[in-house]
């Protein structure tokens, strides 16, 4: 509730709330096994590894994953993709690293233009360190990729290319086939930003044929806090670990470190426990609804805000205009409305979004806005809530006439 009224909340795509079963799950861990992981003998450790782990392998399974072990536990996506652009950083450094992980001037990083900071800034630091060059794929004035230009950008230079699944700011559901294929002819691996796709479709690993990807907890019924990196076996075998200390050791002596295998390797310290254990509990509500179910309520919810959105005077859609590839978050400017404006109209009406350039800079400058407003619907949205949006934004364009 906002005051006395129910709240309409459109903002899942910045993070989404969390059904009472994820808060049990973590309370009950809590009160009744709380412990310290993989050190003690005790019932009490003995019952949070159990739970630690039980909530790796329950999430591999989620996405496919081929075995637990491929699935690390990170802070949320953005650290996911750090870990990943520092093995190349480090391999660039060490000359027994291996040739995959090695970058240099010469070399190339592909990204595309609708790219959210965190899977953006990593690799421009990357390639100012390195030497490499930093290219990307750009977009189409309908807010798709421009997939005629993936010849052209991805080039046999190209190492890694890291995209988003679903842009967090226009909507759009990538090809990632047609990406994957094209870094297959050169030799490139594939990173893929799942953020907004996971918790939204069915995503299988070995289906999508990607190297890495990355999501978090909190945008998929989860708690903040955790999130994760998937990676083929070898590719985490060679990599290096991100963090070092505490746990991720096999052996240490006063002269050197060798380490443990993945995932414990880039698992350092202690890992947020209860949160895992949230986050295997979202994945069970996601699953007893069944994804295709979720897929199928979100395109349905997408396709009537549009429908709906289209009825306000001078408000234009950034992104995609159609419910086909993509999904429902759906960005907007309202003629002679800054977005903050609109924003505080809809919450005063208790009605949530996100306003601002939602960490996609320069998605805003292809389409010639300093900033949007973001509605993004999720499995607990109904049309009513939608219809409730576009009443509020009629009482916006009262308010500024």
């Amino acid at each position: 509730m906002i005051g006395d009224r129910q709240l309409a909340y459109l903002d899942s795509a910045a993070t989404s709330q969390k059904p009472v079963q994820v808060v049990e799950a973590m309370r009950r861990f809590t009160e009744h096994s709380n412990a310290n992981i993989s050190r003690s003998v005790h019932t009490l450790g003995a019952e949070a590894t159990e739970a630690y782990e039980g909530a790796r392998a329950r999430i591999a399974a989620f996405i496919g994953a081929p075995s637990a072990d491929e699935v690390v536990f990170t802070k949320n996506s953005t650290e996911a993709i750090n870990l990943l652009a520092y093995a190349f950083q480090n391999g660039s450094l060490d000359p027994s690293a291996d040739p995959r992980f090695r970058l240099g001037p010469g070399d190339e990083i592909v990204v595309t233009e609708m790219e959210h900071h965190a899977n953006l800034v990593p690799w421009q630091q990357l390639a100012q360190r390195t030497g490499a060059t930093l290219k990307w794929i750009g977009i189409t004035d309908a807010g798709r990729l421009d997939v005629d230009s993936i010849p052209e950008v991805i080039t046999e230079r190209c190492k890694i290319i890291s995209f988003v699944h679903v842009a967090n700011l226009l909507g759009t559901v990538n090809p990632t086939s047609q990406i994957t294929a094209r870094a297959r002819e050169v030799g490139a691996l594939v990173g893929l930003d799942a953020s907004q796709s996971v918790p939204h479709l069915p995503v299988d690993v070995t289906e999508l044929g990607v190297d890495f990807i990355a999501f978090t907890g909190h945008k998929m019924l989860g708690p903040t806090g955790i999130g994760v990196l998937w990676a083929k076996a070898d590719l985490l075998e060679a990599m290096p670990p991100f963090l070092t200390g505490g746990s991720m050791i096999k052996t240490v002596t006063m002269e050197g470190t060798t380490f443990a295998a993945a995932p414990a390797k880039f698992e350092a310290g202690t890992p947020p426990i209860a949160e895992a254990v949230g986050l295997a509990a979202a994945v069970d509500y996601l699953d007893q609804l069944g994804m295709e179910n979720v897929r199928a309520h979100e395109k349905e919810l997408a396709g009537y805000m549009l429908e709906r959105l289209e009825t306000v005077d001078g408000l234009t859609v950034v992104g995609p205009r159609v419910p086909i590839g993509r999904s429902a978050t759906v960005s907007f400017t309202l003629e002679g409305v800054h977005p903050h404006d609109v924003g505080q109209v809809l919450d005063a009406e208790a009605v949530a979004v996100r306003v601002g350039h939602h960490c996609a800079k320069p998605t805003c400058v292809r389409f010639g806005v300093t900033a949007t407003t973001r509605a993004s619907a999720y499995v607990y949205n109904t049309h009513e809530e939608i219809d409730r949006l576009v009443a509020a934004l009629g009482q916006v364009r009262k308010v500024f006439g």
